[in-house]
């Protein structure tokens, strides 16, 4: 067996074989799909309770930035009261 160190580097038998894979993926990525559903998308826009939560946050959050927003120290206490004694 002769080996020739000056012989053309385009003669790489792994040369097709990426050549191969590229080629599919390429392919696979065209294929690809995504469908939602009307059930699913209602789902996404959240429930009622979801909505009113937002809305609780946001009159506290604009209730503390305006500096009106007091906690009932009294009320806190009392909550921690008979949580820890029942």
């Amino acid at each position: 067996m002769k080996i020739n160190p000056y012989q053309s580097v385009q003669q790489n038998p792994y040369r097709k074989q990426i050549e191969k894979t590229e080629q599919t993926a390429s392919v696979q990525a065209k294929r690809d799909k995504l469908e939602i559903s009307s059930e699913a998308l209602t789902m996404q826009q959240g429930t009622r309770i979801e909505k009113e939560r937002l809305e609780k946050v946001e009159s506290l959050k604009s209730k503390i930035e305006a500096g009106e927003y007091h906690v009932d120290s009294k009320a806190i206490a009392n909550k921690f009261y008979e949580f820890w004694n029942q």
